[in-house]
């Protein structure tokens, strides 16, 4: 069932979804109404857009990391929300599109003669992943998919995302210190989802060992 911010004052559920994607067409609007509509503002947008949609998917994959590593109001608010995190992920990342495909048609070079192949079909594959986990992120789908294709779904979906930004950031970083932090982040997230089983391994041969040394 979807929530929504409640008398307790907290901000919860679809309305998420909504402020977010209210948020990135904002900015977007911003960046127009200071530059005006040209190639060099529609390079801004795209870039913008990338970090608004990397924001909200790191929020909605580490999520269930985030909040077993670090358990606190803030964490498990992000855990119980990352649905919504992720659809708004989702419509900012339309609108990433929306823009990448408006400096294709009216400025189109040197975009489209920079456009690889192997781009395209890397790009399409992530949109793919996005829409469907999108599409299917309700009770309803999860009950019509069943839980075990669901979860593969969402899973698979997810690391193939984190490669496209991976790729994209590590890349950017490697020319230009400003995308550092986005390179950092991109590579945390691996720790963050990595870092619970370890901690639970580590635990667990504690225990283990803990009972052998029982007399």
């Amino acid at each position: 069932m979807a929530r929504s911010s409640g008398a307790n004052g907290r901000f919860e559920g679809w309305p998420i979804t909504g402020w977010g994607i209210v948020a990135v067409v904002l900015m977007i609007a911003l960046i127009f109404t200071w530059m005006g509509w040209n190639e060099r503002s529609l390079h801004i947008v795209i870039r913008s857009t990338a970090q608004t949609s990397f924001f909200l998917f790191f929020l909605a994959f580490t999520a269930s990391s985030l909040c077993r590593l670090r358990p606190s109001p803030t964490t498990r608010w992000i855990l119980r929300n990352r649905r919504y995190l992720g659809v708004a992920f989702a419509g900012s990342h339309l609108l990433h599109l929306g823009a990448l495909i408006a400096l294709g048609v009216a400025f189109p070079e040197p975009f489209r003669s920079e456009t690889t192949a192997l781009t395209l079909v890397g790009g399409g594959l992530a949109y793919f992943f996005v829409f469907a986990m999108a599409l299917t992120s309700s009770d309803r789908a999860q009950a019509r998919l069943g839980r075990r294709r669901w979860r593969g779904l969402h899973l698979v979906g997810s690391w193939v995302i984190w490669f496209i930004f991976a790729q994209s950031y590590l890349l950017r970083a490697s020319m230009d210190l400003a995308y550092l932090p986005f390179a950092v982040a991109v590579i945390a997230v691996v720790g963050l989802r990595v870092a619970p089983r370890l901690r639970l391994r580590s635990r667990a041969a504690g225990v283990s060992n803990t009972g052998a040394s029982q007399p």
